[in-house]
């Protein structure tokens, strides 16, 4: 069974960046990053497949936040900037479209206003 590892969130200002790393054990075809906050439906940010060849965004994220993975590291990485309030929440790295129980802790991020 895969398990992924996330670590890197914390709490900034709005405007500001933070990088979230998913150190994935074992093969994944495709790896997502999700958020869930309060009352709000989980929703996934960005997703990266076929080994770094291919990658998608939601719209609320796009252009400001960047996927890739480091292969040798076994990590897929979330830059983000230009953070919002809005960004706030609990994210989460799973396979592409996941829609079951969170299987790892995931990191919590906070935009202060």
């Amino acid at each position: 069974q895969v398990q992924r590892v996330e670590s890197g969130g914390g709490s900034v200002q709005a405007g500001g960046s933070l990088r979230l790393s998913c150190v994935v054990s074992g093969f994944t075809y495709c790896t997502g990053w999700f958020r869930q906050a309060p009352a709000k439906e989980r929703e996934e940010v960005a997703s990266i497949y076929l080994r770094g060849l291919r990658k998608s965004y939601a719209d609320s994220v796009n252009g400001r936040f960047t996927i890739s993975q480091d292969n040798a590291r076994r990590t897929v990485y979330l830059q983000m900037n230009t953070l919002k309030p809005e960004d706030t929440g609990m994210y989460y790295c799973a396979a592409c479209g996941y829609a079951g129980n969170w299987q790892s802790q995931g990191t919590q991020v906070t935009v202060s206003s």
